[in-house]
């Protein structure tokens, strides 16, 4: 069992910063684990930001934010974070941690943080 635990969500004004964390707890190790983060927007279908597996520290990014998000892991504190630079309007949306086994079946989900952005 993986418990995540997202933080760092708010109020930015149009190409401002914030930086979401996720810090995963319930195992010593994840390195059989991935994680990402999707965002859900209202009135729309949650949809994949960007991922990362935790043995290699490998990534991938959706279209819309690449070259403005990176995600990273800190493997001491099994916390993952999204660095999320120039932002924009269509940024604003739910943020979402997901963990998934590579061994298993198993998938976990943080509660959420949200992002505002402000024109």
């Amino acid at each position: 069992q993986v418990q995540l635990v997202e933080s760092g969500g708010g109020l930015v004004q149009s190409g401002g910063s914030l930086r979401l964390s996720c810090a995963a707890s319930g195992r010593t190790s994840l390195n059989n684990y991935a994680m990402a983060w999707y965002r859900q927007a209202p009135g729309k279908e949650r949809e994949f930001v960007a991922s990362i597996r935790w043995s290699d520290g490998s990534t991938a990014y959706a279209d819309s934010v690449k070259g403005r998000f990176t995600i990273s892991r800190d493997n001491a504190k099994n916390t993952v974070y999204l660095q999320m630079n120039i932002l924009k309007v269509e940024d604003t949306a739910t943020y979402y941690c997901r963990a998934w086994s590579l061994m298993t079946s198993n998938v976990y989900w943080g509660q959420g943080t949200q992002v505002t952005v402000s024109s």
